[in-house]
Parts: structure tokens; C-alpha cells; sequence
């Protein structure tokens, strides 16, 4: 496994307009999405490519395009389709899955409540979408749920991670090729696993369910 903070000045001032607890739900969805664009540049930089022989108005000249079969984007429902928007316009010709996870109070355990993805991932660059990794055992099983389908590669993209996150995803995957894309890692988790100072609840905020 390897974690990249993305470090780049607009990502860090617009990670700041999105913690402010006043900022509003169209506002932070906005964000949202402009962060997902740039944290995505950097975690489509190994996605894979092939040569073209393209036709320009003046000569013909060599180019580049996704090699097939395409990037399947895949968020984690329901913070996850907040950052939807972003990607799919940094890679407009990927294609797009959802994956459903929850744990299970009394056994605590990550369990997939709903899933649209092929069968067969066999070749496929997984991109996972997650805003908030912080005790990172949903991440973790999404991990394994894709490279247990097959998947070539996975790359995950989250806004913020907690130090026992990364920890957690280091100890339960980190023998997988698996690389991590954050715009910042922060202090803690509280006695309810809320990352410290984090930016609250991501799905709430994201749909106007914030107080």
C-alpha cells in the first residue's frame, strides 16, 4: 500500500472552506467535487494507456487513450456519490459501479448491502471513492470485496484520513496493491470515531442534513 497527500495550496484552501461548520450544503457539495478533480489528477497519473494514430486537420500524428477494458469508478454509498461528479469529469470515459457498505451492530463486522459492479473484474483499474477514511475498516473491505472479483489495480481517493485509519488499512492490506490518495491527514478519531478536527458527518453535509 502507498498513501499520497496530495500537498498543493488550492487543495488546502479548499479544504478549509469545506471543514468551516458554516459552510453550506451547496457549497460543500461544490467542493467536494472541485477537490475530487484535482486529488484525481494525481490518482490517475498510472492509470493505463495506449498509443493511436489519429488524424489532425493539418498531419497525422500519434496520441494517447485509456487502454481498454476502462477505469470502473466506484463509490462507497452513500459520502461516496458526493465525490461522483468530480471524477467522472477528470475521467469521462471510465465507467462507473457502486458499492454499498455497512457494519453490522451486534457483530460489528462489514457486511455489502448493495453492489452494481461486473462479475468479472479481471484487468480492471478500480478507483474508489470514499470521503472520510477513519477507522478504515469499510475501506478495507471494499479492498478485498474488488480484488476477491479480480480487479488488476485499485486506487483509492478520500478527502480526509485518521492516523488509526491509515493503521488499519496498512495492518489489514497493506501486502496489496493498493495506492491512497488524500488532501490531508488529521490528529485523531474521538470516542465516536469522528475524524479530529475533521470536517463532521460527510453524507450529512453533503445532502443538507447537517445541523
Amino acid at each position: 500500500m502507498r498513501v499520497h497527500v496530495v500537498d498543493h495550496p488550492l487543495i488546502a484552501h479548499k479544504l478549509t472552506i469545506l471543514r468551516e461548520k458554516t459552510t453550506p450544503s451547496m457549497i460543500f457539495r461544490q467542493l467536494t467535487e472541485e477537490l475530487v478533480m484535482l486529488l484525481g489528477y494525481e490518482a490517475t497519473r498510472d492509470v493505463a494507456v495506449e498509443q493511436v494514430q489519429i488524424q489532425t486537420p493539418v498531419a497525422t500524428t500519434t496520441g494517447t487513450r485509456l487502454r481498454r477494458p476502462r477505469p470502473l469508478i466506484v463509490p462507497i454509498l452513500r459520502a461516496g456519490l458526493g465525490m461522483l461528479e468530480g471524477m467522472v469529469k477528470m475521467a469521462p470515459s471510465a465507467e462507473v459501479g457502486f458499492l454499498g457498505m455497512a457494519r453490522n451492530e451486534e457483530t460489528l463486522d462489514i457486511v455489502t448491502y448493495a453492489e452494481r459492479l461486473p462479475q468479472d473484474l479481471t484487468g480492471r483499474h478500480v478507483i474508489v471513492l470514499d470521503p472520510m477514511l477513519a477507522t478504515g475498516g469499510t475501506l478495507v473491505e471494499a479492498i478485498r470485496f474488488l480484488y476477491e472479483r479480480g480487479a488488476e489495480k485499485v486506487t483509492c481517493v478520500c478527502l480526509l484520513a485518521a492516523p488509526e485509519g491509515l493503521a488499519t488499512l496498512e495492518e489489514r492490506a497493506g501486502e496489496m496493491d493498493v495506492d491512497l490518495y488524500l488532501a490531508a491527514v488529521d490528529e485523531r478519531l474521538d470516542e465516536r470515531s469522528y475524524i479530529v478536527p475533521g470536517l463532521g458527518d460527510a453524507g450529512d453535509r453533503l445532502y443538507g442534513l447537517a445541523e
